[in-house]
C-alpha cells in the first residue's frame, strides 16, 4: 500500500463511488477520431474519467433535483421581487439558506446516513446547485453599481459572503450536534 493510499484510508468514503466500476479499465473507442476523448486519465494502472461517473440514474437524479431547485428559486424570487436599485433580499436569502442546507446535508450524507448513490447527486448537485445562484448574485451586484449604488453593491457582496460562511458554520454545527445526539442515544451511525 502506497503512502497516498494510507493517507486516503483515513478520509471518509465517497458514497457516490462505485468501486467496482472504478476498478474496470476504460478504453478509448478506436472509432472516435478525437484523441483521448472518453479515455480519461491514466492513474494508478486504471483509466479514470467522466465515463465512470456519468450513469443514467445519477444524471436523472441531478436533473430532477435541478428542476425542483430551479423551481424553488423561481418561486422565492417571484414572491420577493426587488427593484434593480434595492438590496436583492431574495437572492441573498436563497444563497444563505442554500449554504446552510448544503452544510447540514453533507454532514448527514458523510457521517450519519448509510451510503447511497442518489442523495448527493439529487440534493447537493441537482437541487441546491440549481437553487443557489452565483450568476444572479453577480448580475444583481452589477445592476447596483450601474444604478449608482456602489456602497450597497459592496455591502451585498460582503454581506453575502459573510452570511454564507456563517450559514455553513451553523450548518456544520447543527449537523454534528445531530450526530452527537444520535451517538449519545445509542443510534447506529451510518458509517462504520
Amino acid at each position: 500500500m502506497t503512502s497516498k493510499r494510507v493517507e486516503d484510508a483515513a478520509l471518509p468514503i465517497d458514497p457516490d463511488l462505485d468501486e467496482a466500476a472504478e476498478a474496470r479499465p476504460r478504453r478509448r473507442d478506436p472509432r472516435d477520431p478525437r484523441p483521448g476523448f472518453g479515455a480519461g486519465r491514466r492513474s494508478g494502472g486504471r483509466w479514470r474519467g467522466l465515463g465512470s461517473r456519468l450513469r443514467p440514474g445519477i444524471l436523472a437524479a441531478i436533473a430532477v433535483g435541478g428542476a425542483l431547485g430551479g423551481a424553488a428559486r423561481y418561486g422565492i424570487e417571484s414572491a420577493l421581487r426587488t427593484a434593480p436599485d434595492a438590496f436583492p433580499w431574495a437572492t441573498f436569502a436563497i444563497n444563505v439558506s442554500g449554504s446552510l442546507a448544503l452544510a447540514v446535508l453533507l454532514v448527514f450524507v458523510l457521517e450519519i446516513w448509510p451510503p447511497t448513490r442518489y442523495v448527493r447527486p439529487f440534493a447537493a448537485i441537482g437541487f441546491l446547485g440549481a437553487y443557489t445562484t452565483f450568476s444572479t448574485w453577480m448580475v444583481e451586484t452589477d445592476e447596483l453599481v450601474a444604478h449608482h449604488h456602489p456602497g450597497l453593491a459592496a455591502g451585498y457582496v460582503g454581506g453575502s459572503l459573510g452570511a454564507g460562511l456563517a450559514a455553513v458554520s451553523l450548518g456544520l454545527v447543527v449537523g454534528r450536534a445531530v450526530l452527537a445526539r444520535r451517538s449519545r442515544a445509542g443510534a447506529p451511525a451510518g458509517r462504520s
